[in-house]
C-alpha cells in the first residue's frame, strides 16, 4: 500500500511539474514557475522519503514494516538490546532500541 501511495505522489508531482512547463511555454511564467517548484519539491520528497524506524537493509529489501513501522523481526547479532525505549506517538507502540556497538547503527523494534 505504501509503495502505491509513493508512486501516486510521484506521478501527481510529475504532472504538476509538466503543467508548470506548459504554463511557462504558454506565456504564464508566474503560475508556471510555482507549479514547477511545487512539482519538483514533490518529486524530491518522494525520492528521499523513508519509512520511519527502518534500517537501510529492510528498506532496500522492501519487506513489510514491523509493528510501529520498525524492523519486522527483532534485530540479531551484532545488535544488542539497549535500555532505551520510547512510545511512538503515531502508533502508540512501545519501541525498543537495538545498537550495533561496532558501528553505532541503531535499529528499532516494537515490543509486545
Amino acid at each position: 500500500m505504501v509503495t502505491f501511495i509513493r508512486v501516486l505522489a510521484a506521478v501527481v508531482s510529475a504532472l504538476i511539474l509538466v503543467g508548470g512547463l506548459i504554463a511557462v511555454a504558454a506565456g504564464q511564467p508566474a503560475s508556471g514557475l510555482w507549479a514547477m517548484v511545487l512539482g519538483g519539491v514533490g518529486i524530491v520528497a518522494v525520492t528521499f522519503e523513508r519509512m520511519r524506524y527502518r534500517s537501510e537493509s529492510a528498506e532496500h529489501s522492501r519487506a513489510d514494516g514491523g509493528a510501529g513501522g520498525g524492523e519486522p523481526q527483532v534485530p540479531q547479532h551484532p545488535f544488542t538490546a539497549t535500555d532505551e525505549r520510547f512510545l511512538d506517538p503515531s502508533t502508540g507502540r512501545m519501541m525498543r532500541v537495538y545498537l550495533d556497538p561496532a558501528t553505532g547503527e541503531r535499529r528499532y523494534h516494537a515490543e509486545g
